[in-house]
């Protein structure tokens, strides 16, 4: 796996992975686009999202929906680290088992997400979620 990060402007830099996808990030705040930090809690969130998604659809859940909310603490000082991340899953769907969802919530918590596996070793990455009735 690799990528390139290139300098645009100002605190503007433009990442592009090495499958050729392109994202813009900003070091400014508030800047033109997600911070680096903010984009490794998004990415924690994909990961995580990935692997629900995915169970949930092998255990033909009803869902129409399926989305993360996240939430991180970071250090006061530098550098501002994250200490706390916490993230929570909803579930949209008609009679959505929640033993299901808590079963795919644990199995990413516990094994699947590449992203928070590698966060924990410094983060306090906690989880939950509620189900919607559509």
């Amino acid at each position: 796996m690799n990528a390139k990060v290139s300098w645009h402007e100002d605190m503007t830099f433009v990442a592009t992975s090495g499958s050729g996808h392109q994202v813009i990030m900003d070091g400014d705040s508030p800047g033109k686009a997600p911070s680096p930090m903010e984009m490794v809690l998004m990415s924690a969130g994909s990961c995580a999202s990935v692997d629900v998604v995915s169970i949930l659809q092998k255990a033909r859940q009803d869902f129409s929906e399926c989305y993360c909310e996240l939430s991180g603490k970071r250090a006061d000082s530098t550098p501002k680290v994250f200490t706390d991340i916490h993230i929570e899953f909803v579930v949209v769907g008609k009679n959505v088992s929640e033993s299901h969802v808590d079963r795919a919530v644990k199995l990413s918590a516990d094994k699947y997400c590449s992203v928070a596996k590698m966060l924990e070793a410094s983060v306090n990455i906690t989880h939950s979620y509620r189900i919607e009735e559509a």
